[in-house]
Order: structure tokens, then C-alpha cells, then sequence
């Protein structure tokens, strides 16, 4: 019987993780079988469990890591400012995005799965999310991160909700015309004067 060491070991669960992250997105959580997720990653169904404790397990960490894939890849790498605000938007709110189902952004393809899983994968978003929204809000108000962080969060869920509404339509012009819209909606957000703390 062949062992593999912990680095052929690590490798694998990263392969599974990616795999899943994608097959989630392009098919939803529901529509994504451990036989099928195994599969795309070129293992058999007995390999998943020397990885994970179950589907709810790899489903919590595939959201956790493609949220800090998005935190790095997209805020993190967007130049400085509010011209990296903006760049942002531009890209997120784009056909190219909106095409790239499986590529693309977590928020916009899992929400209302997320939503309703276990608390463990809401609280590996909720920690996934803070960290994608506190790059945002260092660019908003790099000075006072924690009072950016409401209108950051304001800034995704318009972005993710656009995406999603648009991924929707099949008149694809009337789609193309709401990622516009989107993207006009999202510059007036982030132009905006802040609001003052508290409620009345």
C-alpha cells in the first residue's frame, strides 16, 4: 500500500477546496454532490472523507477560501484609493464577470444558499466577508476603517445583488443596462457623504 506525505496530503484538500469552490458556484451547493465534486478533482468518493469531516465541512471552508482568494486577487491587488474603488466596481459589474459563473465572485452566486446551511459555513462567511469588506473600507477611509465598514457592505451587497439580478435576465440588453446602472448606483454610493453614527 503506498503512504503519500503531508505535502502530497495538503495538496490534494487544496485541489478539493478549488474544485468545490467552483463546481459550488456554477451549480450551487445543493446542485453539487460529493461524487460529483470528487470527480472533477480526479479522486474517488472514499479520498473526501481523509480530507473532511462531511460536505457541510468542505462547504464551509470552499466559501472561506474563496472569499480570501477574492480579498487577494481583486481589493488587495486594485490600486490605491478611490481609484481602486472604482476599478473594483468596474470589474465586478462587468460582462466579463458576469459570465464567469464558476470564476467569479462567491457573494453573487451563493447568498441565498449560504443563507440557509449550517451555522458553521454562515460564520466561516461572515469572518470570509468581514475581511473582503475591510480591504474596502481601508480604501473608503483608510483613517476610520470600522465607521467605513457599514457603507463597505452597502457597496458589496448593491454590486452582488446587480450581478445577480443581471445573470438573471435573458434580454441582454436590458442586463447590460443594469450592470450600467449598477455601476452609476455604486459611484454615487461611494461619493457619498458619510452618515452620521447612530440611529434617531
Amino acid at each position: 500500500m503506498v503512504r503519500y506525505g503531508k505535502e502530497h496530503k495538503s495538496r490534494t484538500r487544496r485541489r478539493i477546496i478549488e474544485v468545490a469552490g467552483r463546481r459550488f458556484k456554477q451549480d450551487g451547493i445543493d446542485g453539487s454532490g460529493v461524487s460529483t465534486l470528487m470527480k472533477d478533482a480526479g479522486l474517488t468518493n472514499g479520498a473526501f472523507y481523509a480530507h473532511f469531516e462531511s460536505k457541510n465541512d468542505l462547504v464551509a471552508t470552499a466559501i472561506a477560501d474563496q472569499l480570501k482568494a477574492q480579498a487577494e486577487s481583486v481589493v488587495a491587488r486594485a490600486a490605491p484609493g478611490r481609484a481602486g474603488l472604482e476599478q473594483i466596481v468596474r470589474g465586478y459589474l462587468s460582462p466579463q464577470h458576469r459570465a464567469s459563473l464558476g470564476d467569479g465572485c462567491p457573494n453573487a452566486a451563493l447568498l441565498d444558499e449560504i443563507a440557509r446551511c449550517a451555522d458553521t459555513t454562515r460564520q466561516a462567511y461572515t469572518d470570509g466577508v468581514l475581511v473582503l469588506i475591510d480591504g474596502i473600507a481601508d480604501r473608503m477611509a483608510p483613517e476610520a476603517r470600522s465607521s467605513a465598514r457599514v457603507k463597505a457592505l452597502s457597496l458589496l451587497a448593491l454590486m452582488a445583488g446587480t450581478l445577480q439580478l443581471s445573470r438573471a435576465l435573458t434580454d441582454s440588453q436590458l442586463a447590460n443596462q443594469l450592470l450600467d446602472q449598477g455601476i452609476s448606483n455604486a459611484l454615487a454610493l461611494l461619493d457619498a457623504a458619510p452618515r452620521p453614527s447612530g440611529r434617531a
